[in-house]
């Protein structure tokens, strides 16, 4: 059976990488429903190997059943890393027909425009014309009437391009606002295609690292396992990995920042630490550019380089200017994240907790209630507490897997609706999943 899969995986991602070469030949349509049938036997796949994993974590501890279940991890991570290629692909073949009905309806609104000035000047050179010249220059009474009937005609005409060219702007600005969904949807399956990349990468390093410290010798591996007071002081110095900081704390430090928050909002500290970590580590590009023009929204990287897009002028350089002026800083000096490169969305958001300055707006105050002073979202304590006064708010105050799995795709993509749950599934599986180790590794620093 399991040289099946192999077989099944390797026609899956050969498929995912010859496919692009030779997507022109097929129309949207086929197109589409060819990228249908991939996903379902991904997902297929991808519910097999979960259920080998189930059985093999429900087994004996054992250094053979260890690598058998990272290594069913890392091929399970791989066919969803193909499963999202296969979503950006169809994210991004949306986005063209959008994009291609944003400029056919530009063109229409245009024409419709010229049409109305060209009426509009008719209508003006007939109506610098007297009632007496209109009179004399006919030369029957049915030319006047002719005339009169001709102007209500333009007239007319005036108001239904009018009203038409409303439809079409009304239509275009639709399109537009579906234009940027799709942008984000795409942003977001891309971000999440990088924690998957991440995700397998840490499992093969720890799958590697488990053969070299054991020597593939079971009594080794046992030894390794009650070996806490080695793990204990490997994990107080461990550096808690935040961007965007000036100084990271270590782990056992960020324990005791969130087990505080906890007494303050009643999030769980390990999942507010694995939600951190999920955002902070997100392309590593966290605090990595500066705004430099309020109007466009563009900027620059920390090493000087242009960047467009750094933040959304409409949306959140007002509030990113304001809040950076009552905290005394310099805005166009001040880091905040870039944007993904391969996306053209927008950057923005501001130190470990990631909040986009509008969005810090609107908890700052309850922030500061809370904490007693101003908040600053480049505080390594105001990010902890403005994460778990978020968390809070979406349900995960009730301390259960299914509320916190379901406050970590909200935090990720602004809702937990069912169109969420299953397009984010893995957002919300490796938050839990880190949350998972965060338990056991405060376990081992407390020496319980």
């Amino acid at each position: 059976m399991r040289s099946g899969l192999k077989q099944l995986t390797g026609i899956l991602m050969l498929a995912a990488f010859l496919l692009p070469a030779f997507s022109f030949a097929l129309t949207p349509a086929e197109e589409r429903e060819q990228l249908e049938t991939e996903l379902q036997a991904l997902e297929k796949e991808i519910e097999t190997i979960e259920k080998d994993i189930t059985r093999t974590q429900a087994e004996k501890k054992t250094l053979q059943n260890e690598i058998s279940l990272l290594k069913n991890k890392i091929r399970k991570l791989d066919l969803q890393i193909a499963q999202s290629n296969r979503l950006i692909d169809d994210l991004r073949g949306q986005i063209g027909d959008t994009t291609y009905s944003i400029e056919r309806t530009e063109e229409e609104v245009e024409a419709k425009k010229q049409q109305l000035a060209e009426l509009l000047q008719r209508l003006y050179q007939k109506d610098q014309r007297s009632m007496v010249e209109i009179v004399l220059t006919g030369p029957t009474l049915s030319d006047f009437f002719n005339d009169l009937a001709g102007l209500q005609a333009l007239q007319d005409r005036n108001r239904e391009l009018l009203e038409a060219t409303i439809d079409l702007s009304l239509y275009l600005q639709g399109q537009k606002d579906k234009l940027e969904t799709e942008k984000s949807d795409e942003e977001n399956f891309v971000r999440i295609q990088i924690l998957q990349k991440q995700e397998s990468q840490y499992l093969t390093n720890q799958n590697e690292q488990l053969l070299d410290v054991t020597k593939g010798k079971e009594s080794e591996y046992q030894k390794l396992l009650t070996d806490r007071q080695k793990q204990a002081q490997q994990i107080r110095s461990r550096i808690f990995e935040l961007i965007g900081v000036p100084e990271a704390p270590t782990f056992g430090e960020a324990v005791e920042i969130a087990e505080a928050v906890t007494q303050l909002t009643g999030v769980r500290a390990p999942f507010l630490l694995a939600v951190l970590t999920q955002e902070s580590n997100i392309g590593k590009n966290v605090g990595q550019c500066y705004l430099k023009d309020v109007k466009t929204g563009n900027g620059e990287t920390v090493q000087g380089t242009f960047v467009s897009r750094v933040m959304k002028p409409s949306r959140d350089v007002q509030p990113f200017l304001q809040l950076t002026q009552e905290l005394g800083r310099d805005p166009f000096n001040t880091p905040v994240s870039c944007p993904l490169p391969s996306i053209g969305g927008y950057g923005g958001a501001m130190g470990p907790a990631q909040f986009i300055p509008l969005t810090w707006m609107l908890y700052r105050d309850r922030i500061a209630q809370l904490k007693g002073s101003p908040a600053d979202p480049w505080n390594i304590r105001d990010a902890f507490l403005a994460s778990a006064v978020y968390l809070a708010d979406v349900g995960a105050i009730k301390q259960t897997f299914e509320y916190e799995w379901c406050a970590a795709v909200s935090y990720f993509s602004g809702s937990c609706s069912l169109s969420n749950q299953i397009r984010y599934e893995f957002y919300g599986d490796n938050v839990m999943a880190i949350t998972r180790r965060y338990e056991e590794d405060i376990k081992t620093l407390k020496g319980i």
